[in-house]
């Protein structure tokens, strides 16, 4: 079994402020990292739900399935947000793939290693990575690897994958990675050149986006005087929504933002857990109403 090692532990331990008799909801279940660490300080009079679109997840919940502090259930942020009801003294969102699904080569998540190229999270999903790859005009592949990857070779990327299709269907992770590559000039990257197409299409199949901007004001509405959301983000991309929707709730209602800017991953850690090393924490607080952060927190 992967060994997995939850980011940002302490911060976000600490950013929720636990209650040892709350109610909490960790979105992004995945190894169970950080909702092991939420049981921790949970008398029996607390409780945590958590939820999770990958069936793996759900087998990893079950190591807790005899604690009465602790439900599973299977779905999207975005369903959660619609099924579960509040209040909330805290939810934790981890924006992040896994580290049980990258190092998984039937996931199809890595460009290092060989595997069909599916990129699902939810295997119910209908469509894969090798889908949209295969299927899409290549302009609209290139804006997609554009919009999402912010790849700015993504003209020649969409065009190599264009060119390859033509002879055979690209079904596997290193097929793609190699037309990324082709694309690119010969010479030293700081970076894989796979890596910003693999994350597009990510977040294409998965709709990752959709699943950050219209659920978190929602969530956000739910929690209780004092409840605490913590949000984990990888990518600019959904670190941008998360930011602006803090900003645009605490602007007009009772809500206040513990983070003037995302918390990350100290140097130990950046170094133990190289995952760490994008991952982005900001934490808003609901605060009571008629809180105003505008006049200094005065009704």
């Amino acid at each position: 079994m992967v060994q997995h090692i939850p980011v940002l532990l302490h911060q976000t331990l600490e950013g929720l402020a636990i209650k040892p008799d709350g109610r909490y909801w960790d979105g992004t279940f995945g190894g169970g990292g950080h909702s092991g660490e939420i049981l921790a300080r949970l008398e029996a009079a607390g409780h945590l739900t958590a939820t999770d679109r990958d069936a793996v997840a759900e087998e990893r919940a079950k190591q807790y399935a005899d604690d009465s502090r602790f439900t599973f259930q299977r779905g999207t942020i975005l369903e959660m947000t619609e099924q579960l009801d509040g209040p909330w003294d805290g939810f934790l969102w981890d924006l992040g793939t896994s580290m049980m699904q990258l190092k998984d080569p039937e996931r199809g998540f890595s460009f290092k290693e060989d595997g069909p190229l599916d990129m699902r999270m939810d295997r119910r999903h209908p469509t894969t990575a090798a889908d949209l790859v295969n299927e899409m005009r290549e302009e609209d592949l290139a804006d997609l690897i554009y919009k999402y990857g912010e790849d700015r070779l993504s003209r020649r990327i969409a065009w190599q994958i264009v060119q390859a299709r033509r002879h055979e269907r690209i079904e596997t992770t290193l097929a793609l990675a190699e037309c990324c590559r082709r694309a690119y000039p010969k010479k030293h990257h700081r970076i894989d050149p796979a890596t910003r197409t693999f994350q597009a299409l990510r977040i294409a199949v998965n709709e990752e986006l959709d699943q950050v901007s219209e659920p978190l004001p929602k969530a956000v509405a739910k929690l209780a005087v004092g409840g605490r959301a913590a949000i984990i983000s990888f990518h600019s991309l959904e670190d941008r929504i998360v930011k602006h929707c803090f900003r645009e709730l605490a602007a007009n209602g009772p809500y206040r933002i513990h983070t003037k800017k995302p918390l990350v991953a100290d140097e130990q850690e950046a170094r133990e857990n190289p995952a760490s090393r994008s991952a982005k924490l900001r934490v808003l607080e609901r605060m009571p109403d008629g809180w105003s952060a505008k006049k200094g927190g005065r009704k």
